[in-house]
């Protein structure tokens, strides 16, 4: 069957699929279900029920929302949403929340570009809670597809916390570039509770190869002369921190977090696009481990394997620590 031919089947389908509402389930009155089991069990109840032999669903991620689960599955490379209940008792073709009012800017924009091997950057400030709280996100999906793709914590190109920020900014860059293997074991220290020196020692980072990094970098930027001198800040109130000024200017960077991916920054909202610069608008994107590969596995030509591995769809209260979210979070330090 040819590609056109499958999207007229699967659009047919999935009409069907909207008009009837929902589908009831055959498995009540069992012990409650995992999240995974009730996605599980509405992606096999799609295959047996209401797709044709020849198309197959599969499942790349379930997050809890309030009263629901909201599922994201693929059929034939194309990815869907739906909704089933907790309970496992019935299963929504799409789901609309009537208290939000539908904006333009809530109208998915944009499409990921896609690469054999994706380049990711998160920009942050390393005190910026938000920031953190991105990084708590990231780094179980660095580890998962870091040698699948380029990924990379970068620095936005100002200070909004003060010497402390610089002087852990320098860190971070340069354990990345002279000790790269150590880093995710530094950060995953560092944002548990921001004690540094600890962190130094228990993660074996060679501190005089680091400085010597740190003084070089210095000499090179005028960081720490720049500090000193607030005629040179932006807009009289924030120190530069211009190590990675050209990108911070190719990709509009506005604030910690920004994700770029493929030379497109992600945003949940138009609104939050920088002007003129290439941006992917993906509305209700959450920040959670789980929500961040599937976005990163979509700049793929072929995904890798790992990409069907599930993440936690936990996310990270802002901050240090590795306290939970109360719900879902897209603020930045700007």
């Amino acid at each position: 069957m040819n590609k056109k031919n499958i999207t007229i089947l699967l659009s047919a389908f999935l009409c069907l699929f909207l008009l009837g509402g929902f589908w009831f389930f055959n498995f009540r009155n069992q012990d409650k279900l995992s999240t995974q089991e009730v996605a599980q069990k509405a992606i096999d109840y799609l295959n047996n029920n209401l797709l044709p032999e020849e198309l197959s669903a599969s499942l790349v991620s379930a997050v809890e929302k309030e009263n629901v689960i909201k599922l994201i599955f693929s059929i034939d490379d194309q990815e869907y949403s739906s909704y089933v209940t907790k309970n496992g008792d019935l299963f929504f073709a799409e789901g609309i929340d009537l208290n939000e009012e539908i904006t333009q800017a809530e109208e998915a924009q944009g499409e990921i570009a896609k690469s054999e091997k994706p380049d990711v950057s998160l920009f942050i400030m390393s005190y910026c809670p938000y920031g953190l709280q991105a990084q708590k996100v990231f780094l179980p999906v660095n580890e998962l597809l870091g040698d699948k793709a380029n990924i990379d914590i970068r620095f936005v190109n100002y200070i909004m916390h003060g010497k402390e920020e610089i002087d852990e900014n320098l860190r971070q860059y340069c354990i990345q570039k002279e000790q790269e293997e150590k880093y995710n074991n530094y950060l995953r220290c560092f944002i548990e509770d921001g004690d540094f020196e600890s962190c130094l020692v228990s993660t074996n980072i060679n501190q005089n190869k680091m400085n010597d990094c740190i003084v070089e970098v210095d000499q090179s930027y005028n960081i720490y002369s720049q500090y000193e001198d607030q005629n040179t800040w932006l807009g009289g109130s924030y120190p530069r921190f211009d190590i990675e000024l050209d990108l911070n200017e190719q990709y509009g960077v506005g604030g910690s977090p920004t994700l770029v991916i493929n030379g497109a920054v992600i945003s949940v909202l138009q609104e939050y696009c920088p002007e003129g610069k290439e941006c992917v608008v993906i509305p209700g994107m959450e920040r959670t481990p789980e929500e961040y590969k599937r976005i990163i596995c979509q700049a793929f030509i072929n995904q890798p394997e790992e990409c069907s591995q599930v993440l936690s769809i936990d996310g990270f209260a802002a901050g240090f620590g590795l306290e939970k979210s109360e719900g879902p979070s897209n603020a930045s330090c700007q």
